[in-house]
């Protein structure tokens, strides 16, 4: 991790600066190809509510069934059970579509995403039935490059916010904004940090 963002969380959370030395390195957040995007966009949305491995896997069987390369046409063309047969829950199969058609048709302009401020792009995304808050954030996060982005309703960043601040139970997300805002402007990175401390010792 760059040596200004720790310095950052050294001087306005020593507690998460303690874990995020105890972790070591992290991915570095970059901005993905805007020629990626609608392919990143279907692997945030095949990974909603599974473990990392389980999404890595249905992802790779996804990205077999085109060999010519993932494509809001391509999708459309797919039948519905061939999106089941590759893993795909009914409602997610359904949700690649949904996705696919609001490209095709232009409702969702992927390539004028970047221009936008976070909660711009949230708006634009969370038009797709199917793409929530945290498919949102993710693509904020990991597509996007964005760097002060914090998702709320992440499982594993709740989990990870209860054993570093030694909460015994969820906190409020008035407790968890009073945190965060003591990370800005690198949340991304704060949250690479607590995922990270959740196999932490």
């Amino acid at each position: 991790m760059d040596k200004k963002i720790l310095n950052h969380f050294k001087k306005h959370d020593p507690l998460l600066y303690s874990f995020a030395v105890k972790v070591g390195a992290l991915q570095i957040i970059e901005k993905e190809n805007p020629k990626n995007y609608f392919l990143k966009l279907c692997r945030e949305i095949s990974g909603q509510q599974l473990s990392e491995y389980a999404a890595a896997a249905i992802f790779g069987r996804f990205k077999k069934l085109y060999p010519k390369g993932v494509s809001p046409k391509a999708i459309l063309k797919t039948p519905h059970k061939k999106l089941r047969g590759a893993g795909m829950s009914n409602a997610k199969a359904r949700y690649l579509k949904y996705l696919a058609a609001a490209v095709v048709d232009g409702r969702l302009r992927l390539n004028e995403l970047d221009k936008l401020s976070d909660e711009e792009v949230k708006k634009e995304l969370l038009q797709v039935k199917g793409i929530g808050p945290w498919t949102a954030e993710m693509f904020l996060m990991f597509t996007l490059g964005r760097l002060d982005v914090f998702s709320h309703g992440d499982l594993g960043l709740r989990k990870a916010l209860r054993k570093i601040y030694g909460f015994k139970k969820d906190p409020s997300i008035k407790t968890v904004e009073k945190i965060i805002k003591k990370w800005s402007p690198y949340k991304t990175y704060a949250a690479l940090i607590l995922w990270a401390s959740i196999e932490t010792g």
